[in-house]
């Protein structure tokens, strides 16, 4: 359960988080979307969405007065949104909820996940949620000088309920690999198979072939080496919309998966 309370004069729309990226995009046949891990990634949690077009300035002084923020398409409320509580270059926005999360369980706040903003890091936080009765801002820290920008409609909170007890009861624990024959079976099988695939990849460019396979699919289809399925497979997530739960309904807003650029210099 995720209980989001809208609260303060700027509420950001919530969605879920989008599973594209423009970088991604841009390689020839979307080739980063091959990698199954980085693309459940992308849309593992929800976003919050900038209310408006967003100028950050910074000089590179310590000093509350070192950043300016400025809302280039004249919206009225960006201070209500956007503010520098920490000087040093770090910005806070804004989340527009007070959010609640059933016992044990706790809220990650950081940016959107495999984007690349240039000029710009998200901070991540973890949040007590199931028991602070107080709202939580999302801070970005400036790397250098320079202006920062966040279109409308752009993320810039990526959420994720965690759960931090069971990490503690986590003891990493190192072994030789050669102490469990079935993995190592599994991984040699694995090692093999992309070498051949590699082997093949040259043999066709060295013949002056245009096209060949050029990523293995076992991941992907969640196949075991012996062929067994994989249990809890995943190949694509699609996360719940926010429902509206407020006695007087308003509609809230749909959406679409966009923008997909990041911070903008």
């Amino acid at each position: 359960m995720l209980k989001c309370y809208r609260q303060g004069v700027v509420v950001p729309q919530l969605i879920p988080a989008r599973p594209h990226r423009d970088w991604m995009d841009s390689f020839p046949e979307r080739h980063p979307y091959r990698c199954l891990p980085m693309a459940i990634a992308n849309s593992f949690g929800w976003e919050l969405l900038s209310p408006c077009d967003v100028k950050l300035e910074w000089n590179g002084g310590p000093g509350l007065g070192d950043i300016k923020i400025t809302a280039e398409d004249n919206y009225p409320y960006v201070h209500n949104f956007a503010l520098s509580n920490f000087s040093h270059g770090v910005v806070s926005f804004h989340t527009g909820y007070l959010f609640v999360t059933n016992p044990g369980w706790q809220l990650l706040a950081t940016g959107p996940l495999n984007e690349i903003p240039d000029g710009i890091v998200p901070l991540t936080a973890v949040i007590e949620t199931e028991w602070l009765p107080y709202p939580f801002g999302m801070s970005w820290k400036f790397t250098r000088p320079g202006t920062v920008r966040f279109k409308k409609d752009q993320p810039f909170c990526h959420l994720l309920p965690v759960q931090i007890a069971p990490v503690l009861e986590i003891v990493p624990e190192i072994h030789e690999l050669s102490d469990n024959q079935q993995l190592g079976d599994s991984y040699m099988k694995y090692r093999n198979d992309r070498a051949k695939l590699l082997a093949n990849q040259q043999k066709v460019a060295a013949q002056g072939g245009e096209k060949a396979e050029n990523w293995g699919k076992q991941y992907l289809y969640g196949k075991l080496s012996d062929g067994t399925a994989a249990t809890n497979h995943y190949q694509k997530l699609r996360l719940a919309a926010p429902v509206d739960k407020r006695p007087q309904r308003t509609p809230i807003p749909s959406f679409s998966y966009g923008p997909k650029n990041p911070p903008s210099t």
